[in-house]
């Protein structure tokens, strides 16, 4: 990756387009099954960009409790964006409210003038804070049209569409139908060190490159950066490898005791009677972990081997953890 990066074809992404940007942009798009793709230095300011456009100020958005771009994202959807969020219980499973809960929310669009206006649906798959949890396409697709029934446009944050795609076998663009927007991660498992797209329209991406300008995300020679995200691209198969790590660390952890479910993607959350407390014990061990809503996150990626997840289990039984 390194060596792709320095070999890159570069130009200047402000004033005109970078070769290699303009490359990653379009395949993007194409795995996406979106019309088109910008390039974004992080997942943060992509969610924000589209939530930017797709907002005026004052308007309410739904998005699952414990989603990214509530809770992870420093109030950027109120204090940038000027979204009014509002979280929806997951009660339809890990990570996924109903559409019945949407329906509920949105409300009546015909209401008195001073009510809340409720604009749009933020979606995420995989939902990092239920523990990498997948929303099946079946699934996707009643939310969605839930959203459509009450006028919402959709946002998805597909941070781990990825790891979403290679746990049910399905292409990317399988998960995204019907949405209006859509942003993805090269970092994390993929393993670049810089990059996400936010994905659309064409015409949804000639107001996000201008939005991305505002947030100072305008980059001079960027094929650097980009691409390192051409070859993650390249590496999506291999999230299997962590996604079966994750399992083998699950059952580890679940043999010494510990309360942990069953991981659907590369995420194994512990419930722990003390998260800090955990997490110190962990680091003197030099197992490194998150806590992730009220819980112990343990996340398996490329940088991480089978034999480390059993020199990390070996490690929590010796230390009596």
């Amino acid at each position: 990756m390194r060596a792709a990066m320095a070999s890159a074809d570069v130009g200047d992404n402000v004033i005109d387009v970078d070769p290699t940007i303009r490359q990653l942009e379009e395949r993007s798009a194409a795995v996406l099954g979106m019309e088109a793709a910008l390039w974004t230095p992080s997942g943060t300011m992509a969610n924000l960009i589209a939530l930017s456009v797709h907002l005026r100020r004052g308007d309410r958005f739904l998005a699952p409790r414990n989603a990214h771009v509530l809770v992870n994202e420093l109030g950027s959807a109120a204090w940038l964006a000027g979204g009014m969020p509002d979280p929806l219980e997951h009660d339809a499973g890990p990570g996924r409210p109903s559409p019945q809960a949407i329906r509920a929310a949105a409300g009546s669009r015909s209401g008195p003038y001073y009510t809340l206006r409720t604009t749009l649906l933020c979606l995420e798959n995989t939902h990092n804070a239920a523990g990498g949890a997948i929303t099946q396409p079946d699934e996707h697709a009643q939310l969605v049209a839930a959203a459509r029934d009450v006028g919402l446009r959709v946002h998805l944050d597909g941070a781990r569409l990825w790891n979403a795609a290679v746990g049910l076998g399905l292409p990317p663009a399988a998960l995204t139908v019907g949405v209006d927007t859509v942003s993805a991660c090269f970092s994390k498992g993929l393993g670049a060190p810089v990059g996400s797209v936010v994905a659309g329209s064409a015409e949804f991406v000639e107001q996000a490159r201008r939005m991305r300008q505002m947030l100072g995300g305008g980059v001079r020679q960027g094929g650097i950066l980009a691409a390192a995200g051409l070859l993650a691209l390249d590496r999506i198969g291999d999230l299997a490898t962590d996604h079966a790590n994750a399992r083998a660390l699950a059952a580890g952890l679940r043999e010494f005791g510990w309360e942990v479910s069953e991981p659907q993607t590369n995420i194994v959350l512990a419930t722990v009677p003390d998260v800090l407390l955990t997490l110190d014990s962990l680091r003197g061990l030099g197992i490194l972990t998150l806590p992730m809503a009220g819980k112990v996150r343990f996340v398996t990626h490329r940088d991480v081997s089978a034999a480390d997840v059993k020199e990390a289990l070996g490690r929590i039984k010796a230390g009596g953890r």
